[in-house]
């Protein structure tokens, strides 16, 4: 079974977001991982790249399709996972680990209040299957 940790807030895009201070780390769910299968390349923003809460910050793809990814807040960009641009396949290994995919000093916490919690997300998800 897809674990959704509750320390993180989600997105009915599937992304997720924890929030330490002002710097938020977003990645995408297990379930997304899942739904994907095997991940191929992840396409990220540069460090210094402006967010904005709703667009389209890059994509990740699979032997399945290609999703975009959303931005759950508006920021700069602190910090991308290298890592997983080389090896890709990590993100679903370990997608609330070292599969995480960007960085970002948050410009307004309060937005991260319109992402779901971890018992929400999971009943959303329940519903879909």
């Amino acid at each position: 079974m897809a674990q959704y940790p509750d320390e993180l807030k989600y997105l009915d895009s599937h992304e997720y977001i924890l929030l330490q201070g002002d710097t938020a780390t977003i990645g995408i769910t297990e379930f997304a991982a899942n739904q994907l299968g095997d991940i191929v390349f992840v396409e990220l923003p540069e460090v210094g790249t402006k967010l904005e809460k709703d667009e389209e910050f890059g994509s990740i793809e699979s032997v399945k399709a290609v999703s975009p990814l959303i931005a759950p807040v508006t920021g700069t960009v602190v910090e991308r996972n290298d890592a997983i641009v080389e090896d890709p396949e990590m993100v679903g290994d370990d997608p609330y680990g070292d599969g995480w995919l960007v960085k970002v000093r948050v410009d307004n916490p309060s937005e991260v209040d319109d992402a779901m919690s971890a018992e929400k997300y999971r009943q959303t998800i329940a519903e879909a299957e």
